[in-house]
């Protein structure tokens, strides 16, 4: 299988490059700075602009599928329409260059804690991380609109801590997953299991999906 990742340097993204050429895949990553990503067995890494389609249409060509770990970064103070604007071109960059399925990373914040309450609407949440996951909401409705390619957007638990990787968690679809504690979390290396997991066998078809212990 041959994977395209976008955010391969990121703080999560990272975690999906390691699980990819863990399980023997070949990973194409995309990066505007190629010299952030050392040389291995199993990587190629390419320059590209995440927020120009045609950039990523030529970057992508050829792949099984394409993973998305894109953030805006959380200091841009433009977070919201920027995530926005590179989510859109990596979505018509893959269509463009003919490739059939989209593995996009959300935040949590689009998820429900009640229904028809999205947990970043509610008045706890963290007003720094705000606009952020609305960027993020904005990616995941970009996609609801989506007729052609074939997508699945995960959102994590709340809380992404630890380094453990187990391999067992519970799946859901648009709500919160709490456990007996009420927490809601996952470990990054178990978030990139259940990525990895999505893209080699898919369980999930233009809709979105959630992981937590």
């Amino acid at each position: 299988m041959k994977i395209a990742l976008i955010g391969a340097t990121g703080h999560v993204g990272h975690y999906f490059l390691e699980e990819a050429l863990r399980r023997g895949l070949l990973v194409t990553a995309l990066a505007r700075d190629p010299a952030k990503l050392a040389n291995r067995a199993g990587l190629t890494v390419v320059r590209a602009d995440v927020y120009d389609a045609a950039q990523v249409a030529r970057a992508v060509a050829g792949h099984d599928l394409v993973i998305s770990a894109f953030n805006a970064g959380w200091g841009n103070p433009d977070i919201r329409a920027a995530h926005a604007r590179g989510s859109r071109a990596i979505l018509e960059g893959a269509k463009a260059a003919g490739v059939k399925r989209l593995l996009v990373l959300g935040g949590a914040g689009s998820l429900e804690i009640a229904p028809g309450q999205r947990l970043v609407d509610s008045p706890e949440f963290p007003e720094a991380w705000k606009q952020g996951a609305l960027g993020a909401a904005d990616a995941l409705d970009q996609l609801r609109g989506e007729k052609d390619l074939d997508w699945a957007f995960l959102s994590p638990a709340m809380l992404l801590e630890g380094e453990q990787r187990t391999g067992k968690f519970r799946i859901g679809g648009d709500q919160v997953l709490f456990d007996a504690q009420g927490e809601s979390r996952i470990s990054l290396p178990d978030l990139a299991v259940a990525m990895l997991d999505e893209a080699q066998t898919p369980a999930h078809h233009r809709q979105r999906f959630t992981v937590a212990y």
